[in-house]
């Protein structure tokens, strides 16, 4: 199964947010190097999210992204 780059546009009064696939890869190692290059080139005053999803397809990647998901609870090991 591929891995998916998504830009996320999460706008204070929209219902949705907006996606956008910005690669595709079949290694999580490529994917995760594309994402982080693209988020150091990411201005600081873009508030879009780049995530990395590994799913059956891109429409299943994009479902899971629109889910309604709890903030994650971020150990301290992880800062």
């Amino acid at each position: 199964m591929p891995y998916y780059v998504y830009r996320i546009e999460n706008a204070e009064l929209a219902m949705l947010k907006q996606l956008e696939l910005i690669n595709e890869f079949e290694a999580f190692k490529d994917a995760k190097a594309f994402a982080k290059t693209t988020r150091a080139a990411q201005s600081p005053d873009d508030p879009a999210t780049i995530k990395v999803m590994f799913a059956e397809n891109q429409l299943h990647a994009e479902e899971q992204l629109m889910e309604k998901r709890e903030k994650p609870i971020v150990m301290e090991h992880e800062k």
